[in-house]
């Protein structure tokens, strides 16, 4: 499929002109369309539902351009995640496979023009333009699409930087810890649980960042991180910060998934 150059004919408009527009829904607060989950956390150190999602501004190593908050506030709601391409189990592309439900969907049901599909990859040194290309195929994405972008730092550390600081998620590398399976400082209750993605353990935190560690796979860039999805509504506010995303119990399901993204799109 031919991009569509879409991103330079994106106008911004400021919050205070748009904010309140999703009231005549009659759903969420001010700012939603959805209400709180039921499981929402009571004090994540990531943005979450009702949170302005933090100002970013980052490469689309593909498009060959760069991808920022403010090309889609006042435009249209985006559905992000976070992942690797070397990821050795199945969370990252489970994580992956959520995006393409929707990208599927939006084009079947004629709404692709009215929400955006974001990657961020935390291992730019691997995940280079061509390895991101290789790895959507693989996926089943149309990377090509004008609703779709991988967005990649330039380097691991502002990858880091950028998971840590902007998007509350800490990530650590294997290098970084002694065993390999050391959870990051806001995942210290170190409590495991399963998910049906992969079989293996993550670490789930008072504060709602659980962590999912790939220090047992060798050969592989191994990086402790969490298993999040998060849709942000065209106001620039979070609708949901889906917890452990690929989770077998709390997973959020396709059609859970479909319906949220198609409430805060406004598709019938």
């Amino acid at each position: 499929m031919e991009r569509r150059t879409y991103l330079g004919s994106l106008g911004v408009a400021g919050f205070a002109g748009i904010a309140g527009c999703l009231n005549s829904l009659g759903l969420g607060n001010s700012n939603t369309a959805l209400p709180p989950a039921d499981d929402h956390p009571s004090d994540p150190s990531y943005p979450s539902h009702g949170n302005e999602f933090p100002s970013f501004s980052i490469p689309d190593p593909i498009a060959g351009t760069t991808v920022s908050l403010e090309d889609f506030v006042g435009e249209r709601p985006f559905l992000l995640t976070y992942f690797y391409t070397s990821c050795p189990d199945g969370v990252c592309p489970a994580l992956l496979t959520r995006l393409q439900w929707i990208q599927e969907d939006a084009a079947e049901r004629d709404y692709a023009g009215d929400i955006a599909l974001l990657a961020f990859t935390f291992d730019p040194k691997n995940d280079t333009a061509e390895a991101l290309k290789d790895h959507a195929e693989g996926q089943h994405l149309d990377y090509e699409a004008d609703n779709f972008h991988f967005l990649r730092p330039e380097t691991n550390e502002e990858a880091k930087q950028i998971m840590e600081e902007k998007f509350g998620m800490p990530i650590t590398t294997v290098d970084e810890s002694d065993d390999g399976n050391e959870s990051s400082e806001d995942d210290g209750h170190g409590g495991n649980e399963s998910h049906d993605d992969g079989g293996h353990s993550g670490n789930e935190s008072h504060n709602g960042n659980e962590s999912h560690d790939d220090g047992a796979h060798a050969g592989h860039t191994q990086i402790v991180h969490s298993k999040r999805i998060t849709l942000v509504n065209e106001d620039g506010y979070v609708e949901r910060a889906y917890p452990k995303a690929v989770q077998s119990e709390m997973a959020v399901t396709k059609e859970q998934l479909l319906k949220d993204v198609g409430t805060v799109a406004g598709v019938e």
